[in-house]
């Protein structure tokens, strides 16, 4: 059996039988001299690890889902030749499953006073910030019979963004948007500032927009149509206690709520309303306030990215005092929230007046499609128990809304890949029926 590498020297040397090898180092070397020599040349010979140069580049911020490139380029001052495993360590986090070894692990040769560059491929599968950990370099000689092994720090830090899948929904959100805004031939019956046209009444139609005078001079009830306002200030709120720890499939309900945040934030920009972020649950966990219709979305993004749930109940109290002094003029507030029966009676509806006084309101949750799918068990003893508790847990559900309902306030309550669009839809609906 023909034989490469250390085996093959070593049955050259005489110290194993051809096709053997035999990991016991110190009793080879004790009674062959060659060997031992030809070990400590390939030791000598092998370019030193800790004299290495070693810098990063690359990007610093991905979305979550996507791919970043991550370089270290390596410097070989010495005057031998480097032969190295590269060992390039991050999060495991930062790879998906199973694809951490063949990413991370670099073979290298570099020749005296060259510099090579690697790339590191990374696939985060969570969000926040990911830092690198040591590179580790073995460096061998050419016999590969010894290696020289070291670490070096080189800080690096890629911030893994939300990945706003529902900004799929934003085009046809626009569209609707230059609807009420005048901007193609649909008329909306606003309540802004800014006088549009005159148009026929039609049942539904609020009477004050009736104008007496075009009326007298025709034959029909005449209505003033009016462009929706702008520059309306609008807080979103996120509820970032424990229940938006929950999960729903493999997602937790905070992200879906970021994402139609996100959504809801790119459109109120476009719109001409001004978007700030509030994320409390004790304390202020991230707050976003002032940026420019073109730099609120990525400010949003940035804040976001970093949040997670906090395995703490949520202070209705302390939120709504907090709420109130970043919107301290009339506002839409937005909070997405849990509508769970407990947080929502015990917390949030003792304090709701505070803000409805001075406030539109919109309460926005995440449902489980789960529960809607248990509904409809039968069969077997367990599926109709299951049955009979996804139904009482939609009707408490259901019983929330119309408590906050009941209080002046909008409730949105939709699945995770339905709660963005219908978020959007409510605030287009707010905008277009002058409520804002």
């Amino acid at each position: 059996m023909a034989l490469t590498g250390r085996a093959a020297l070593l049955a050259a040397l005489g110290t194993l039988p051809v096709g053997l090898w035999d990991p016991s180092w110190t009793g080879i070397l004790a009674v062959n001299t060659p060997l031992a020599l030809a070990c400590a040349c390939d030791f000598a010979l092998a370019a030193p690890v800790r004299r290495l140069g070693l810098t990063r580049s690359g990007e610093t911020s991905v979305r979550l889902g996507e791919t970043a490139d991550v370089e270290v380029t390596v410097t070989n001052p010495s005057g031998r030749p480097l032969r190295a495993d590269l060992r390039d360590a991050w999060p495991p986090s930062s790879w998906q499953r199973g694809t951490e070894t063949a990413a991370s692990r670099h073979h290298l040769t570099i020749p005296p006073g060259e510099r090579r560059r690697l790339t590191t491929r990374l696939r985060p599968t969570r969000r926040g910030d990911h830092h690198s950990d040591r590179v580790t370099i073995r460096s061998y000689g050419p016999l590969r019979l010894f290696a020289r092994q070291g670490t070096h720090r080189v800080p690096w830090t890629v911030r893994v963004l939300p990945p706003f899948a529902s900004r799929k929904h934003l085009p046809s959100k626009l569209a609707r948007l230059r609807e009420l805004d005048g901007r193609t031939s649909v008329l909306t019956r606003g309540q802004g500032t800014e006088f549009d046209s005159l148009r026929d009444y039609v049942p539904g139609d609020d009477t004050r927009s009736i104008d007496w005078r075009a009326t007298a001079r025709r034959s029909t009830v005449a209505i003033r149509t009016w462009r929706p306002e702008r520059d309306r200030h609008i807080l979103v709120v996120l509820d970032t206690g424990r229940t938006s720890a929950g999960r729903v499939g493999d997602t937790p309900r905070l992200d879906a709520s970021m994402d139609a945040a996100l959504l809801l934030a790119a459109l109120a920009s476009r719109a001409g309303d001004r978007v700030d972020l509030l994320a409390y649950d004790r304390r202020v966990r991230a707050l976003v306030q002032g940026r420019s219709a073109g730099d609120v979305l990525p400010s949003l993004v940035n804040a976001l990215a970093t949040l997670e749930p906090e395995l703490i109940e949520t202070d209705a109290r302390g939120l709504t005092s907090t709420a109130l002094r970043t919107a301290p003029r009339s506002s839409l507030i937005v909070l997405l929230t849990s509508l769970d029966k407990a947080p929502v009676e015990e917390g949030l509806l003792p304090v709701l007046s505070r803000l409805t006084k001075r406030h539109k309101v919109l309460v926005a949750s995440v449902a489980d499609p789960h529960i809607e799918k248990m509904t409809t068990g039968r069969g077997t003893v367990e599926a109709v128990y299951e049955a009979a508790a996804a139904a009482q847990s939609q009707s408490e559900r259901r019983h929330t809304a119309e408590q906050l309902t009941r209080r002046g306030v909008t409730v949105v309550d939709a699945t995770p890949n339905d709660l963005a669009p219908a978020l959007a839809d409510a605030y287009l609906s707010l905008k277009a029926a002058g409520r804002l």
